[in-house]
């Protein structure tokens, strides 16, 4: 995730205490969809598909994030 902007994400990671809490939350779903899929936990479908909305959700609030911080830096 955010491969190309690694040293942007790494910035907020360190000083924006929203996008740390956004990225953790996201690395916690993430995880929880990908044991979900893989049948390590039982979760029913329509839970699984709102996990994954959140999760996506999150990840483009990041985006808005990064896409922002390099508008100020520009």
């Amino acid at each position: 995730m955010f491969e190309y902007d690694q040293k942007i994400v790494n910035y907020l990671l360190n000083e924006n205490n929203d996008f740390k809490r956004l990225f953790e939350k996201h690395s916690v779903l993430k995880s929880t969809v990908k044991d979900a899929n893989e049948n390590n936990i039982k979760v029913n479908r329509f839970s699984l598909e709102g996990l994954k909305k959140e999760k996506l959700f999150l990840k483009d609030k990041m985006s808005i994030m990064i896409e922002n911080y390099k508008q100020n830096i520009a």
